[in-house]
């Protein structure tokens, strides 16, 4: 495949990107405390309204990278919509906070310890986030796929970040051993999704430039661990593999 002349795997810094960081940062992070202090009374009363407010939150970040940081969003192959289990690639908060302007209504495995933390916790807990423990025994194994379930039932992608923290752009660590016991209780069908944000947005300053997701083919249930794991692996990996050509 030829690449993108648009991509670039590390475009360096240009003089104006120090600006528009700093103006980011104040507009987005400024935006987001108010908001989310305005909110919480109307969320405690009607928690319905989480939907709105997190929705509300991950478009205003889609408009501040866009306008202010000059970052554009490319998709490239087929967009699922639905039960399915989405595999992602995870190279920066950009992705995590871009998933409900990405997809309509998604629900994310994240992290236990951040279901816990005030405030955001109550928000990701409303939202339909689903608490991942790490060191999980018997008990907390089923209370995170009952929740996982539920979400399923409501027509809703899951979204994982297989590798199970943010890596580096180019590098590919193995997934973690989670995604297996995900895939094969759940049976559903695996989209991989290929994000390549870490060049422009994993960085104090930011860069200009085009993120793009790119969602591999469907991988069935019901497949060998290894060849699963191996299928999502490559797919995931698809656009750092050509940025490294």
């Amino acid at each position: 495949m030829t690449r993108n002349p648009t991509r670039t795997p590390n475009p360096p810094a240009r003089l104006l990107d120090v600006p528009r960081s700093l103006l980011f940062y104040i507009v987005f992070y400024g935006g987001t405390v108010t908001a989310l202090f305005l909110s919480v009374p109307l969320v405690m009363i009607w928690p319905r309204l989480t939907r709105l407010v997190c929705d509300g939150w991950s478009h205003y970040h889609r408009w501040c990278t866009h306008w202010i940081l000059g970052i554009r969003v490319r998709v490239e192959g087929v967009q699922p919509a639905g039960p399915y289990l989405v595999v992602g690639k995870h190279e920066s908060f950009f992705e995590a906070i871009d998933m409900p302007t990405l997809f309509v209504f998604p629900s994310v495995f994240a992290k236990a310890e951040l279901m816990r933390l005030p405030l955001w916790g109550r928000y990701a807990g409303n939202y339909g986030l689903v608490g991942v423990e790490r060191d999980a025994g018997a008990k907390a194994l089923r209370t995170m796929l009952a929740a996982a379930r539920a979400i399923i039932a409501q027509d809703r992608i899951l979204v994982l970040f297989a590798e199970g923290t943010r890596v580096p752009h180019l590098s590919e660590p193995p997934l973690q051993s989670g995604f297996a016991g995900i895939y094969k209780l759940l049976g559903l069908t695996v989209v991989p999704m290929a994000v390549d944000s870490g060049r422009l947005y994993h960085r104090t300053i930011k860069r200009r430039g085009t993120v793009t997701y790119r969602f591999g083919e469907p991988i069935p249930p019901g497949l060998p661990r290894e060849e699963a794991e191996a299928r999502v692996h490559a797919a995931i990996n698809a656009l750092n593999r050509e940025d490294a050509r």
